[in-house]
């Protein structure tokens, strides 16, 4: 299935198509590399939960495994089990399948709003630079992309404002959709700066083209409200590797330096070494 011109705004490409109970299918959006984006996937998997939940829970988190990668030119078809409905939280598992069998599972949390303390301990890194006056260095049409210099008291560290290209309107589920989107695409980058071969730099294609990386799995936790057609600074530092395993933490703020959201990725990397 070709991806359709609405397919390629963002809201599109969250437009799920229902096929049976609690059933959804998706196209994919055209990216420069050779297997569907990781942030699509798991922007569509948590539109396609939030279909079976009411709209008084508001997502607060979700845990992701990815299985093996999509191909672009094949529709993807979700598939929901409603594993809890209880009255403060809800929960949702997802599958998402393509011929070649299961490539994505998560499973999602929702919860009612509730009015207990309210308490903020991170801020972004001192001296960060604002997007303004930063090159994009984007891959597709949807999603802005600007890397901040990064502080040498920040080792293995990248400092990224992200956000969604079209205006999204007033929908907080949409929202959420696009910070799953765009948390996707910078966690590899600090992890791979963990490696020993990565010590001499990343700066060329010719660079990333020496390891071998894939997501593994994928967390996030959506603390405060946020609007992804607006910059966010992705703050992700690597910590450490074992096994061909990397793993990035990172938070997550807007432009007001509040923090909206966690985010944790495992990464495969391997060194790509001649025959």
């Amino acid at each position: 299935m070709e991806p359709t011109a609405e397919a390629l705004t963002f809201a599109g490409l969250m437009a799920l198509e229902p096929h049976g109970p609690d059933t959804f299918v998706a196209t994919s959006e055209p990216v420069p590399f050779p297997r569907v984006y990781g942030g699509q996937v798991a922007a569509q998997g948590l539109r396609a939960a939030a279909a079976t939940v009411e709209d008084r829970y508001r997502v607060h988190s979700l845990h992701a495994y990815f299985i093996r990668p999509g191909v672009m030119d094949e529709p993807i078809r979700f598939e929901v089990d409603r594993t809890r409905n209880g009255r403060s939280f809800v929960t949702r598992n997802v599958v998402a399948r393509q011929s070649a069998g299961a490539i994505f599972s998560m499973s999602a949390s929702f919860q009612v709003a509730e009015e207990e303390a309210e308490v903020v301990l991170h801020q972004p890194p001192p001296g960060v630079v604002g997007p303004e006056g930063l090159a994009s260095e984007n891959w597709g049409s949807l999603l802005d992309r600007r890397p901040a210099p990064v502080p040498d008291r920040l080792p293995s560290a990248t400092l990224t404002w992200l956000r969604i290209t079209e205006a999204l309107g007033d929908d907080p589920l949409l929202h959420a959709c696009g910070l799953a989107y765009c948390s996707d695409d910078m966690p590899t980058g600090a992890a791979l700066m963990d490696h020993p071969a990565s010590r001499a730099g990343m700066e060329t294609e010719e660079d990333w083209n020496r390891f071998m990386a894939a997501t593994l799995d994928h967390a996030i936790w959506f603390h405060r409200p946020l609007r992804a057609d607006r910059w966010h600074l992705h703050a992700l530092q690597g910590q450490g590797l074992t096994g061909g395993r990397a793993l990035a933490l990172g938070r997550v703020y807007d432009g007001e330096g509040l923090h909206v959201a966690t985010v944790a990725q495992e990464v495969l990397v391997r060194e790509v070494r001649p025959a």
